[in-house]
């Protein structure tokens, strides 16, 4: 079975949203358009290395995780996914609201809720679910990519049930702004980070559409299919 393309379903901000320029220029990518971005000036010279760190969000484009990406089972088709997704978000649900922060995530940086966010932690829940059946099963490669060693338990079994160790409980909502920096640099460049940031004055983000994302090959980038708004309840 083909691992490719693959599907993904995120929480990314509007195209014209402060914080999406904020991030998909941080990144250098534009999930929109498929095509790469200037970084803001100075950014480079404040941290070095800037372009290696953020290599991998790059890849994924600024987003949050709410379903990880999956190639799709044996029977299933990217207009049956569409179609699933019209009937999720059609469906009356809380919206969720967070005050953004940026913090630093084990070697990564990203922005994340202030505080922790139920009616987040259900949607995120429900995104799992309702779309596993459009998973194709982990291949051996897959699982061990995931280091499964450094997992807990209960991440071991979430990864063996849904394809991905941080669902459910483990689920934390997070928009990555650079990866795999030393415990050294972390600090520093959050500073940096949070810094830019306050100038947007942005008090809180509403999570009140989803997006599917689509992933050629290997060597692509994820690029927006289609946008639904999240029905309020």
């Amino acid at each position: 079975m083909s691992q490719y393309p693959r599907y993904a379903i995120y929480f990314v901000p509007q195209a014209d949203s402060a914080l999406y320029r904020f991030g998909a220029s941080l990144i250098g990518y534009d999930v929109y358009s498929g095509q790469r971005l200037a970084f803001p000036p100075g950014i480079e010279a404040e941290v070095e290395s800037w372009e290696r760190f953020t290599s991998d969000p790059r890849k994924y484009g600024f987003h949050a995780t709410l379903k990880a990406p999956i190639a799709l089972a044996n029977g299933q088709t990217e207009n049956g996914l569409i179609a699933a997704m019209d009937e999720f978000a059609r469906t009356p649900r809380a919206i969720p609201v967070i005050a953004p922060t940026i913090r630093g995530i084990s070697s990564f940086i990203a922005i994340v809720p202030n505080t922790p966010c139920v009616e987040l932690q259900a949607l995120a829940r429900d995104c799992v679910i309702a779309f596993d059946g459009f998973r194709a099963p982990l291949t051996s490669g897959d699982r061990e990519r995931r280091n499964v060693p450094a997992l807990s338990e209960r991440q071991v079994a979430y990864l063996d049930n849904w394809g991905y160790p941080y669902v459910l409980e483990e689920f934390r909502f997070h928009m990555t702004l650079a990866g795999s920096l030393t415990a050294r640099r972390m600090e520093a460049t959050i500073a940096i980070l949070r810094d830019r940031f306050s100038a947007l004055e942005l008090q809180s983000v509403s999570i009140d559409h989803l997006t599917l994302l689509r992933q050629e090959d290997a060597d692509s980038r994820f690029k927006i299919i289609r946008q639904w708004p999240l029905t309020a309840a």
